[in-house]
């Protein structure tokens, strides 16, 4: 993925080096430990548990309420990976500020946090373990980079496009949160049963793959920022997080009702879709029949 020719995001926050990675992915040091990250990725994408409540009742305690939070300062210059993710950062910034003005709406900018371990945000104590997350709380995205490393060797998902497709991800459910999808979703979800509610949240992840894909056509078109192998690495990582395959990876039956992303072909399926469209209207998961 072509990156040289990018701008970066001022919405960017480091708290990296603010000193609260007291817990989770810790590599080589304490807190969960990479075993610990990935059993609550698979228990979070199995029964739709808040992972940041399973977290708490991994360690033993009850996570603190969210802390006012200081902005942080941007990334130092020369950091490849948070070059990486401020200028996928910038690009979603200047295709959903063109895609909504097209639609004579208005993109509010979110926020990227790039911290260690843990963080506060409006949602509760953000911690690694949970992977990348998007809090409708604040508008923020939280990513531990950390996280990279396990998609890399973990879930056998490496490549910068990988990691671009997972941050255009977040910033997909940002999009759902502008157009009140996120509400009308939660609204249903509790009233919902508990396979219901997690079709539905199938749905809303589903959506974001193809908002993501979305983000890569007009980001390519743009800039031409595709290389040889690049949308093959974003199809592999949709395919190693799909719900089927970390099921099985964990040595259990696949169980369709108790999906909360849905399954590594409906994942890559929405990805190709919005990679091949372009076209948020063609993104309306909750319209289309499921496979």
């Amino acid at each position: 993925m072509r990156t040289d020719d990018g701008r970066e995001s001022s919405n960017v926050e480091d708290r990296r080096d603010e000193g609260g990675g007291g817990g989770g992915f810790r590599l080589g040091g304490g807190g969960l430990g990479i075993a610990g990250i990935v059993i609550a990725l698979v228990v979070s994408y199995f029964t739709g548990i808040n992972p940041l409540t399973l977290l708490s009742m991994f360690e033993g305690g009850s996570a603190p309420p969210p802390q006012q939070q200081r902005p942080a300062p941007a990334p130092p210059k020369g950091d490849a990976q948070a070059h990486l993710v401020s200028v996928v950062l910038a690009d979603t910034e200047d295709v959903w500020k063109a895609l909504f003005a097209k639609a004579g709406k208005q993109y509010v900018e979110p926020k990227l946090v790039l911290f260690r371990g843990r963080t506060p945000t409006a949602c509760g104590t953000g911690q690694a373990a949970m992977g990348p997350f998007y809090c409708a709380g604040d508008r923020k995205v939280y990513i531990d980079l950390a996280f990279f490393e396990a998609m890399k060797n973990r879930f056998h998902a490496p490549g910068d496009f990988a990691q671009a497709y997972v941050i255009a991800h977040e910033v997909g459910h940002h999009v759902q949160n502008l157009f009140g999808i996120s509400d009308k979703v939660n609204h249903l979800r509790g009233r919902a049963s508990e396979a219901q509610a997690n079709a539905l949240s199938v749905r809303m992840e589903l959506q974001a793959d193809c908002f993501a894909g979305v983000w890569g056509f007009h980001a390519n078109k743009a800039r031409h920022i595709l290389e040889n192998g690049d949308i093959e690495a974003a199809i592999n990582a949709a395919t190693q997080i799909g719900d089927d395959t970390l099921q099985k990876s964990a040595g259990r039956a696949v169980v369709p009702e108790s999906f909360t992303h849905g399954s590594a072909a409906q994942r890559v399926r929405w990805f190709k879709q919005g990679i091949a469209t372009g076209d948020p209207e063609q993104c309306n998961t909750f319209a289309a029949r499921p496979r």
